[in-house]
């Protein structure tokens, strides 16, 4: 991994001497991403920053890299996994003066012009300049695991791994673009196909895009753009499920083998599901030893990861490092807003916060460690969602269909009336001219979704996220080749195949107990402890005076799109925080708006905010659930043997149309949704039976409603008697 960044003129002049301050500046914002060495460049109309982090040939693979003849010089971002066969196949006259894994790319770009990535395996982000053409090529991988922003005017353009990098030229805009954001499907989790255009969140900011090569020519900015890779369209309608499969394992096994070469150690991300399993059982061919990190919170304790991963660890005779998140941990604001500039997205979430925090904890245990192998994308492209969208294919595919629907209703929004209250009495076809001209296969458009989605969430944090402790993400499941095969998959075999991952299951059988590879799909932290996730935004969000919430709402913009007191009142409505409603995250990402409005005004300097003390994990070999019962046993304030009443003032109520209320002193303070188990308890809480009989009378297990009965004592809405 490396940072990138330049600035170059569009209209045919040089760059004065004054552009060194710029270069260096944005050598300075790039060295948390290469921290082992930095170069600068300017010569004529280009001027290149580089930081490096090594991985591959750490002696002898400085950049900016130079051709031959001095036509061409390259700095380059991520790995190229098949440059030595690549290298063994250029003309007879190259010689390449380096063990850098990017320096074919020059001679490929020679020999090919723009189809020099054809057939180039890896993630990659690359700047080059050729000079003999007066001209500047941008490329990224196929799938964008590697960043390349820019900011253009009709004088320059300026570009970036990082967005942040672009505003240390003052030309680039400093603004957040909150209707954008607001928009997006992504942002809102709302039941709709991702939207067709990534979005880098700021006002001038480009991305180049994944698969793309843009050409800027220098005398006068004129660009084009050449697109290299698509999803493949044709289905191999020749191809039975035992040919698929047993290739699916074979293009996985050499990913992984090429994903686990480095000259440095490498580390894993074990969640202890099927995914991150297989990389390991696969990179432990290739590899004398891994350190293997997981994430010990209050939601994978429940749901099963912390103790799959310590035991496969046990079983594969692998180190494995179980980081502690405690039920009461509580980032600062201060380490917020860092990790908020960090990743540059304000879908910043728990998610995002774990995994930053365990590449933390993997580089201060193991400070020799430059790359994580991570089982990423795997449920994007194999059918990893198909269960929790539907109960079976067909209803996985009528789901998608609805998703599909909606997401074209909404740029028809005066057609929707008739797809609604149960009505559907319009032929879908009328929406077809809204596909603008693509597959009317609904699981080929969902495919196509989760690619956007890939870039503009799963790469995107990915990345950032390991930069910022100096580590470079490895992504085996993002091998075109895998990609390739599982959208090739014939619409007749899907439901074999592509239900559940079983393409992916049945491919590495052989490699992993059953117990890991028929586990049934554990979401990170959503589930049943996703209360412990949601708590601890909430006391973020209202920590040191609710100082984040504060500052979002004075920020730019936040006065004409949002509504201060209705911000205020949904966060205060949380009571204690042990919720897992998902509107708890929706309000963290409106908070993270108004920062991101804040911070781009005055940007901070990455380094000079505090990230906070690293993790701890449990000793070596110690048993993630039994030896953590008394640290995630929840602090009760009430005894379920005594007897529970509600609060003198307060009262359940329904309306005619069965919704139900909890109020207290005539204010609503709870709305129930009808036959959930917290009303069926409540139901039956009358002031005189214990709280375990009107579980029991219910029907009700305690786990399933302890997050709401710790709220519901926590505001005195419920209390013992006696």
């Amino acid at each position: 991994m490396c940072g990138l960044a330049g600035i170059a003129r569009l209209d045919g002049q040089n760059l004065g001497p004054g552009t060194d301050s710029l270069l260096n500046e944005l050598a300075d914002i790039m060295h948390h991403r290469g921290p082992d060495d930095r170069e600068l460049l300017r010569n004529g109309p280009v001027g290149l920053a580089f930081t490096r982090l090594s991985l591959v040939d750490p002696a002898d693979g400085s950049q900016p890299l130079i051709s031959d003849d001095g036509n061409l010089v390259l700095i380059a971002n991520g790995e190229v996994y098949n440059h030595k066969e690549l290298a063994a196949a250029l003309p007879s006259g190259v010689k390449l003066k380096t063990g850098s894994d990017c320096e074919v790319l020059l001679y490929l770009y020679r020999q090919h012009g723009l189809d020099f990535l054809r057939d180039v395996r890896g993630m990659f982000a690359v700047i080059l300049w050729d000079r003999a053409k007066g001209q500047l090529i941008l490329a990224r991988d196929r799938f964008g695991i590697k960043p390349l922003y820019y900011h253009r005017n009709r004088e320059r353009i300026v570009l970036s791994s990082e967005i942040k990098g672009l505003f240390a030229d003052p030309a680039t805009p400093r603004r957040f673009l909150w209707e954008e954001a607001l928009a997006n499907p992504t942002m809102a989790a709302a039941p709709r196909f991702t939207a067709p255009q990534m979005s880098t969140w700021f006002e001038g900011v480009e991305s180049v895009p994944a698969a793309t090569i843009l050409r800027v020519d220098l005398q006068d900015g004129r660009t084009t753009q050449h697109r290299y890779w698509e999803l493949p369209a044709e289905q191999d309608d020749a191809a039975d499920a035992d040919s698929l499969v047993e290739r699916y394992g074979e293009l996985l096994r050499e990913s992984v083998r090429e994903c686990a070469t480095a000259d440095t150690e490498l580390g894993l991300f074990l969640s202890g599901g099927i995914d991150s399993a297989s990389v390991l059982a696969l990179a432990l061919s290739e590899v004398e030893e891994v350190h293997t990190f997981t994430a010990l919170s209050g939601g994978t304790r429940l749901n099963g990861d912390a103790e799959h991963a310590h035991w496969l660890a046990r079983e594969l005779g692998v180190h494995n490092h179980q980081v502690v998140f405690a039920p009461d941990h509580v980032p600062t604001p201060e380490e917020w807003t860092r990790l908020l500039w960090l990743t540059e997205t304000p879908m910043t979430g728990p998610e995002i916060y774990y995994k930053h925090e365990l590449h933390r904890f993997a580089r201060t245990e193991r400070p020799e460690l430059r790359g994580m192998l991570l089982g990423a994308a795997s449920d994007e492209f194999n059918g990893g969602y198909s269960d929790d969208v539907g109960g079976d294919w067909d209803r996985f595919l009528a789901n998608l269909k609805g998703m599909d629907r909606e997401t074209r209703l909404d740029q028809r929004s005066g057609l929707r009336p008739w797809w609604s209250g149960g009505m559907a009495l319009l032929s879908d076809a009328v929406l077809d001219d809204m596909r603008g001209g693509g597959t009317t296969d609904v699981y080929r458009a969902y495919v196509e979704s989760e690619y956007r989605k890939v870039q503009q969430y799963n790469v995107w944090h990915e990345d950032r996220t390991a930069a910022g402790s100096g580590i470079e993400a490895r992504v085996p499941f993002l091998d075109h080749r895998l990609v390739e095969l599982s959208a090739s998959v014939p619409e007749r075999l899907r439901p074999r195949l592509l239900w559940d991952k079983r393409i992916l299951r049945d491919s590495v059988k052989s490699l992993l107990p059953a117990r890991i590879a028929e586990r049934t799909k554990a979401p990170f932290f959503y589930g049943p402890g996703t209360h412990y996730a949601y708590r601890m935004l909430v006391d973020l969000m209202r920590s040191n005076d609710h100082e984040l919430v504060e500052r979002a709402l004075s920020a730019p913009g936040a006065d004409v799109y949002l509504d201060a007191d209705a911000v205020r009142q949904q966060l205060a409505g949380y009571g204690r925080g042990d919720t897992d409603d998902a509107s708890v995250e929706l309000l963290m990402r409106v908070v993270n708006m108004g920062l991101l409005s804040e911070l781009v005004e005055q940007p901070p300097i990455l380094e000079k905010l505090s990230a906070g003390a690293p993790r701890t994990a449990l000793p070596t070999g110690h048993d993630p659930v039994a030896t953590t019962e008394e640290l995630f046993a929840p602090a009760r304030a009430y005894d379920l043997d005594r007897i529970t009443a509600l609060a003198e003032e307060a009262l359940l109520l329904s309306d005619e149309r069965g919704n139900w209320y909890l109020t207290d002193q005539g204010q609503i303070e709870f709305v129930l949704e009808d036959g959930t188990p917290i009303l069926a308890v409540l139901r039956l809480v009358d002031g005189r039976s214990t709280l375990a009989a009107a579980l029991s009378r219910a029907g009700v297990a305690f786990d399933e409603v302890s997050g709401e009965l710790d709220a519901l004592f926590e505001q005195r809405l419920l209390s013992t008697v006696g």
